[in-house]
């Protein structure tokens, strides 16, 4: 028995590392062994990317220290308070609230008010209090964007600042001189590794942060993001996806910007930023990465290594980013449209905390699941786009 499981799991092994399907036509794993050997720097090894696991550990703790000491005074400072929604303890509401619904009927409401002898604008009343509390306040908001804009602007930079003496920065063909026997230096490792880092470390958050409404999307963003970084580590094509990282990086920056002007009530600087990054944002991903980067991936790697397995693979990732680039360019623009049509742009219906004003309205909206088309100009693409990538 031991030995058939033993069997079975060589096979497998072997499959997941299919050189034919890893590899250009007559390279082998033992190959890059042998030439990693016989240089200082060595090349890209999966067993690398397990270092990201303890870094994204110390990359989510020092989110937290940097939310309480830094990110929560400058919020205080611009006027965001933490706001409190703790509702009077009920154990029938609760259940209700729980296991059957988060926004009752009429008729439900009608037989809670009979049950519990309560008007039924109190029990409206406790069921927004409670969807509320459910919701990270404004504060918890502010201090996660700005978390967030201070790791893309340092990435963004260090990025930019090491592309800019690598000479596949210039010219893109370097990327696949020579592939895939090209050395990893240590500053392109740092890159890779602290990117791959910060992901795991939202994925982690999400578990331990209030949940969102768009939970499953933006779970589903970082396991894509974090496959595409890792699958593009293990078989070298680190030289392209770094200027993948860079590029994305460049118009989030002003994403988390307008959001930490919305919410600090800044609207015109809102207004105004999430109107930049929507230019940079199409600049970028619909004009500088189909024209540089699908350009070198499909069309100067066919020309220099040819095609393989991984290499469609990659490609087809690549170009599906592009498609769903598209999808959110128009999301963009038409929240930009509006922006300038209205004089602000929309305000973040993901987790916003609902007004005694909306109580009226607050049955009928959860029964229709209404709700707008962004957040903080971007919130409808915001689960997509955080990262880009």
């Amino acid at each position: 028995m031991a030995a058939a499981i033993a069997t079975a799991g060589a096979l497998l092994w072997g499959w997941l590392w299919n050189e034919r399907f890893w590899l250009p036509a007559n390279v082998t794993w033992a190959d890059l062994e042998r030439g990693s050997a016989g240089d200082e720097e060595g090349y890209p090894r999966a067993a690398h990317v397990l270092g990201a696991f303890p870094l994204a550990v110390g990359v989510f703790a020092l989110r937290r220290v940097f939310e309480r000491f830094i990110a929560k005074p400058c919020a205080i400072h611009f006027g965001i308070q933490d706001e409190l929604h703790k509702v009077q303890p009920n154990a029938i509401l609760e259940k209700v609230f729980t296991s059957v619904t988060k926004c009752p009927d009429a008729r439900r409401l009608e037989g809670l008010s009979k049950q519990l002898d309560w008007d039924v604008r109190k029990i409206q009343r406790w069921f927004r209090h409670r969807r509320n509390q459910d919701k990270p306040s404004v504060l918890a908001k502010f201090c996660e964007s700005m978390w967030r804009f201070t790791f893309y602007i340092i990435i963004f930079f260090y990025g930019l600042r090491f592309l800019w003496s690598s000479p596949w920065f210039w010219d893109t063909r370097q990327c696949w001189y020579n592939y895939p026997f090209q050395p990893i230096v240590s500053g392109l490792y740092y890159y890779y590794i602290i990117e791959l880092a910060f992901y795991w470390s939202l994925m982690f958050s999400q578990f331990t942060d209030i949940k969102r409404k768009d939970f499953l999307i933006m779970f589903v963003h970082h396991l894509a993001t974090i496959g595409l970084i890792t699958f593009s580590y293990i078989n070298n094509m680190v030289r392209v996806g770094s200027l993948v990282m860079c590029l994305h990086d460049a118009a989030d920056i002003w994403l988390e910007v307008a959001k930490l002007a919305n919410y600090a009530k800044y609207q015109r600087f809102c207004d105004s930023t999430f109107i930049l990054f929507s230019a940079v944002f199409i600049f970028t991903r619909l004009g500088i990465y189909p024209v540089w980067i699908l350009n070198t991936t499909l069309f100067e790697s066919w020309e220099l290594i040819g095609p393989y397995p991984s290499w469609w693979l990659f490609n087809g990732l690549l170009v599906t980013l592009q498609v769903l680039h598209v999808i959110w360019s128009y999301f963009i623009l038409r929240i930009a449209y509006k922006a300038l049509a209205r004089g602000k742009v929309s305000k973040d219906d993901r987790s916003d905390v609902e007004s005694s004003s909306d109580e009226e309205d607050a049955t009928s909206n959860c029964r229709k699941g209404t709700h707008s088309t962004s957040s903080n100009g971007a919130n409808r693409i915001n689960g997509h786009i955080s990262s880009g990538q």
